[in-house]
C-alpha cells in the first residue's frame, strides 16, 4: 500500500492479531453514510469487539463503533448500526464456505481510505487456544528483550 495523502488513515484492530490466526484477508468497500465517513476521518471508528457475518448472501460488518459526527445534528447515524460490506459474489461463497468449518469465523483486521473511500481488511480467522497466545506473548518479550539489548550495547 502506498503512503501518500489519500491512503494516510489507518485503524487497526490490534486485538486480532492476539486472539486469532489469521489465515487469509481480503479488502472490503464499505457502503457508509455522509457523517460516518466524516467520523471515521477524525479517528472516530472502533472495530474492537466487531465482527463480519454473511446473511442472505451479503456481507456486514457487526458490531463496529463509529462515533457520532460533532457537526452531524439531526442527521447524525447510529453508531452501532450493521454496516454493508461491498465485495463480489464469489467471494461472498467463498467465505461463507470457510466459515461454515468448524472454529473459523470472519473479523476485521483493519480500516484505511483508499483515494477517498473506506475500506475494511477482513481475516477468515480461527481462534487461538490458551497456550497459543502464551507462547505469543513469550515470542513477543523476547523480541523486546533482543530490541532492548541491542540499543543497550550500540
Amino acid at each position: 500500500m502506498k503512503n501518500n495523502k489519500k491512503n494516510n488513515m489507518i485503524i487497526n484492530n490490534r486485538k486480532v492479531r492476539f486472539e486469532y490466526e489469521i489465515l487469509e484477508t481480503l479488502e472490503a468497500g464499505m457502503a457508509l453514510k455522509g457523517t460516518e465517513v466524516k467520523s471515521i476521518r477524525q479517528g472516530g471508528l472502533s472495530l474492537s469487539e466487531s465482527y463480519v457475518v454473511v446473511r442472505q448472501g451479503e456481507l456486514f460488518l457487526v458490531g463496529a463503533h463509529i462515533a457520532p459526527y460533532e457537526q452531524g445534528n439531526q442527521f447524525n447515524h447510529n453508531p452501532m448500526r450493521d454496516k454493508k460490506l461491498l465485495v463480489h459474489k464469489s467471494q461472498i461463497r467463498k467465505l461463507d464456505a470457510a466459515v461454515q468449518q468448524k472454529g473459523m469465523t470472519l473479523v476485521p483486521t483493519k480500516a484505511y481510505f483508499v483515494r477517498g473511500k473506506v475500506k475494511l481488511e477482513i481475516a477468515v480467522a480461527r481462534g487461538k487456544k490458551l497456550y497459543d497466545k502464551r507462547q505469543s506473548i513469550r515470542e513477543r518479550e523476547v523480541e523486546r528483550d533482543i530490541e532492548r539489548r541491542i540499543k543497550r550495547d550500540y
